[in-house]
């Protein structure tokens, strides 16, 4: 079963996937990427978040039920995340889905404060999508990028992505980056 986890909608049930194509954050690994998330920038109300890999949008709506002013998901498939959509009908100028291939992005005219990608694993698609979401403006300076992986995935970035905090939840690892237009190592 997929729930939300805290926040104003705390218990809230989503759909969840039917096959294996889609692998949804645990709710074990949400709350504890949240709290984290919580003890690095505070409170989520004047926040943006992008959730690329969308999936069933549950780390997305996550952040709404704590307070995210703006939602933007962006998946190839969006079924589930419409699906989800539809059980937050009040919230809906608050979030965006965005149905798009991370290879092909559109310029943004918004640049997130908080970014989680969650790629399938072990096919190098974190770091196009870093490219491209850079390339596309749609990472704000000093933005917070949370990236899960399989614990033994090797996860190469560009400089301008500086690791600040590494966690593993059974197989997944999530690595905490701040991004910045003038980082190098």
């Amino acid at each position: 079963m997929l729930r939300i986890v805290a926040g104003l909608y705390r218990g809230k049930k989503l759909f969840a996937p039917s096959d294996e194509n889609v692998r949804p954050t645990s709710d074990r690994a949400r709350e504890a990427i949240f709290s984290i998330l919580y003890s690095k920038i505070g409170l989520l109300e004047d926040k943006s978040v992008l959730d690329v890999f969308a999936g069933t949008g549950a780390i997305g709506f996550e952040a709404l039920s704590r307070g995210a002013k703006l939602i933007c998901f962006i998946d190839k498939d969006t079924t589930l995340a419409q699906k989800n959509a539809a059980l937050f009908e009040k919230e809906k100028s608050r979030f965006h889905i965005m149905k798009a291939d991370i290879a092909h992005l559109p310029h943004s005219s918004t640049a997130y404060d908080i970014v989680f990608l969650d790629a399938p694993y072990d096919r190098g698609l974190n770091e196009i999508a870093l490219k491209n979401l850079t390339d596309n403006g749609f990472i704000k300076n000093g933005a917070l990028c949370i990236i899960e992986t399989r614990h033994n995935e090797n996860l190469v970035l560009p400089d301008n992505f500086e690791l600040i905090d590494e966690r593993r939840y059974g197989m997944a690892k999530v690595g905490f980056y701040v991004f910045s237009f003038q980082f190098s190592k």
